[in-house]
């Protein structure tokens, strides 16, 4: 067991090390190992979503490589870097304020703050999961992490309401207009009266990591200035990337 785990870091540092994309002949030979002990490795870490292929049956990281960096990352400086910038949000605003990585097809929520006259459903940091495909945090990160698009696909596009994207052709089209415009918004996609907006939070790679949401009611989003809320949303999130590192040119 412990021999296995070492080749296994010994694979995933080829890839920091070499090229980003590596065929089971070639991690052999960077290993000195057989091509079959190899393939037995890489179909396992495949299946754990370390690495994935591509077209060309050629190995690259998967996203759980991106996961766990950023859990340690965040971890770290969580709190202190979006807490303020978060209660700005909420004492400004009657909802909700998420940070949310992708898991797996769905959301997972890390950060949380909720204006004590939302009426928004409670979520729980670390336990709450909601569909990506179905929410603003999510398909901020389908849209700037194309590779996550296969696990929602894997995992199915439920439709929780009549709004709900379930079509993976348009869900596609509308990750392109995300991924332009720079934000994404979920209008009653999950839950029937709620409205998101959502924008990206890089890291210092320009890599996006998480996604940083304003959920309210719909009527409310209604009655106030969506243009407002959508600007502090963005601005949000473009602070939190510079706190952790990100640089812009």
């Amino acid at each position: 067991m412990i021999a296995s785990v070492s080749k296994m870091a010994q694979i995933i540092d080829l890839f920091f090390e070499s090229e980003l994309a590596l065929s089971n002949k070639q991690i052999a030979e960077m290993l000195d190992l057989p091509v079959s002990s190899v393939h037995h490795f890489l179909k396992t870490m495949c299946e754990e979503n370390i690495l994935m292929q591509d077209k060309n049956r050629k190995y690259r990281l998967g996203w759980r490589i991106l996961e766990w960096s950023n859990k340690v990352m965040y971890q770290q400086e969580m709190n202190e870097k979006v807490a303020p910038i978060a209660a700005s949000l909420v004492n400004r605003f009657k909802g909700s304020v998420h940070v949310g990585m992708f898991d797996n097809g769905q959301v997972r929520f890390i950060f949380k703050n909720v204006s004590p006259h939302s009426d928004v459903l409670p979520t729980y940091i670390g336990v709450t999961r909601f569909p990506a495909h179905a929410t603003s945090i999510g398909k901020v990160l389908l849209a700037y992490n194309p590779s996550f698009v296969k696990a929602v696909e894997q995992r199915g596009m439920q439709k929780f309401t009549k709004n709900t994207i379930s079509d993976i052709g348009v869900l596609k089209k509308e990750l392109q207009v995300i991924h332009k415009q720079g934000f994404a918004v979920s209008n009653g996609e999950n839950e029937t009266g709620t409205f998101g907006i959502a924008a990206p939070i890089k890291s210092y790679s320009g890599q996006v990591i998480a996604a940083f949401n304003f959920v309210c009611d719909i009527d409310y989003i209604q009655e106030h200035n969506y243009q407002l809320i959508l600007k502090e949303v963005i601005r949000s999130a473009q602070t939190i990337s510079r706190e952790i590192g990100y640089i812009t040119i």
